[in-house]
């Protein structure tokens, strides 16, 4: 083959092999995206695991990390973004456009010297210079990480939601607990009663007893439907059927750790949070997408190699000007104010997030002082209380009215207790969302923190446990 032949394939060939010129961190946001994707490797397909005959909080929250649909979707959001990375920053930006020509002349001149091969590109789409697919990758890749960002919030979102069901189903249980001794403590009440009847005394109080149990009984039915409607909600986030048996815990459940103090907790909400970390992210690369609307005042090229046999070899360059000045001002503009709204909504989001998780935290704090209190000086006297009325109401020395008022303040003084503390565990998820984090990992720096579909206390899916 003749050197200027050789020189042409080359060239064109050069020109037709492109790269990617994304930034160098887009290798970190792969293998981050690798390695939460794994749960989902199989699709459809993949083996979901049972519950097991008991399950606790960390089973619950398990499962639905593996099966929620709206979170599978937000991270192939993710994903998508990330791929998007590489066709952005891909340069050369235009196709190449190959031509053939063979000349019949006359004279007899044939072969190599009447052959015309040209390489150009794509007249559609001029060739823009490296810079430009530089800072497209650049404003793709900001896309990607706010997207991580969001699929980790979405994660926290969820298992709030979670846990904050679980907690309902365990306070709808403990009351059905609660009710059924009130149930029981009334039926002891009503033989007293009509004890008592059949000893002379007033047939009144048998009769307040009785329409005291009755009404204890149903009030223990509904709470019994508050249970199978708690079931059927969890169910329903864990992907199965609203009937399906899920049975309560057999207790309330213990309060979880929280061991940092507030300050430091604070200080990790501001630096944790993933929505303002994809607000962050939303700024940079709307910063990077202002950067791109300025380059449009660079030319963009059209190279072109000709060769016709021995007879002549071509260089050409046509260069694209941009003279509307009009449209480059106005994009320019545009990325300015959208920089500038994100700026904004970073700014004031920041605010609310903060003031959110400290009332959140007094909040958390006033149901941990209000379940001492009941429980260690409330509950105890209230106990005392009861007793003593059903041996003076033995005894006929109290009215009925009086020792229903004692058993009606020891039932709400149990169900008081119980429900500080479930809510206490409902802002405690809440302060997991807001910080970005979960409350075992605080203190402990050596925990990797990252946005994989992960689970609680050893439990992992798809990547390691946060």
């Amino acid at each position: 083959m003749k050197a200027n032949t050789i020189w042409a394939v080359c060239a064109a060939a050069c020109l037709a092999a492109g790269c990617s010129l994304e930034p160098a961190a887009t290798k970190g946001q792969r293998e981050q995206v690798g390695k939460a994707g794994r749960a989902y490797a199989a699709g459809e397909k993949r083996t979901i695991p049972d519950l097991p005959a008991q399950p606790d909080w960390r089973d619950v929250l398990h499962r639905a990390f593996l099966v929620n649909g709206q979170l599978e979707a937000t991270y192939y959001e993710w994903r998508a973004a990330v791929d998007r990375v590489a066709p952005a920053a891909a340069w050369p930006n235009s196709n190449l456009m190959l031509g053939y020509d063979y000349a019949f002349m006359k004279g007899g001149m044939k072969g190599w010297n009447a052959t015309t091969l040209t390489a150009t590109v794509d007249p559609a789409m001029m060739l823009s210079l490296p810079v430009k697919a530089e800072t497209a990758g650049k404003v793709a890749l900001a896309e990607a990480q706010a997207a991580g960002k969001r699929f980790e919030a979405a994660k926290f979102t969820l298992q709030q939601a979670v846990l904050s069901a679980w907690a309902d189903y365990a306070l709808a249980a403990e009351k059905v607990r609660v009710q059924g001794e009130s149930v029981a403590l009334l039926a002891s009440v009503s033989e007293i009663a009509a004890q008592r009847v059949r000893a002379g005394g007033p047939q009144q109080d048998l009769l307040k007893a009785q329409t005291a149990l009755e009404l204890a009984r149903n009030d223990l039915g509904n709470l019994e439907s508050d249970v199978r409607q708690g079931q059927a909600m969890l169910n329903g986030l864990l992907a199965r059927a609203p009937q399906t048996p899920l049975p309560p815990p057999a207790r309330l459940p213990a309060p979880r750790g929280l061991h940092a103090d507030d300050a430091t907790l604070i200080a990790l909400a501001v630096r944790n949070n993933p929505e303002l970390a994809a607000m962050a992210h939303d700024v940079a690369g709307r910063t990077d997408a202002l950067e791109l609307a300025r380059l449009a005042y660079l030319p963009d090229f059209s190279p072109q190699v000709s060769v016709t046999g021995n007879v002549q070899q071509m260089v050409g360059l046509m260069v694209n000007v941009p003279v509307n000045d009009v449209k480059i001002r106005g994009g320019i503009n545009a990325a300015d104010s959208a920089l500038r709204q994100s700026r904004a909504m970073t700014r004031q989001t920041r605010a609310d997030r903060a003031a959110q998780f400290v009332a959140t935290l007094y909040a958390l704090r006033n149901h941990e002082r209000q379940t001492a209190l009941l429980q260690d000086k409330i509950l105890p006297a209230a106990k005392q209380t009861w007793e003593a009325s059903v041996k003076a109401y033995s005894a006929a020395g109290i009215s009925f009215s009086e020792l229903t008022d004692t058993q009606r303040m020891l039932l709400q003084v149990q169900v008081m207790i119980a429900e500080a503390r479930m809510a206490r565990e409902k802002r405690l998820a809440e302060l997991e969302t807001l910080a970005g984090l979960d409350v075992e990992t605080v203190g402990n720096p050596q925990k990797e923190k990252s946005p994989q579909v992960t689970t609680r206390q050893g439990k992992t899916s798809g990547g390691d446990t946060k």
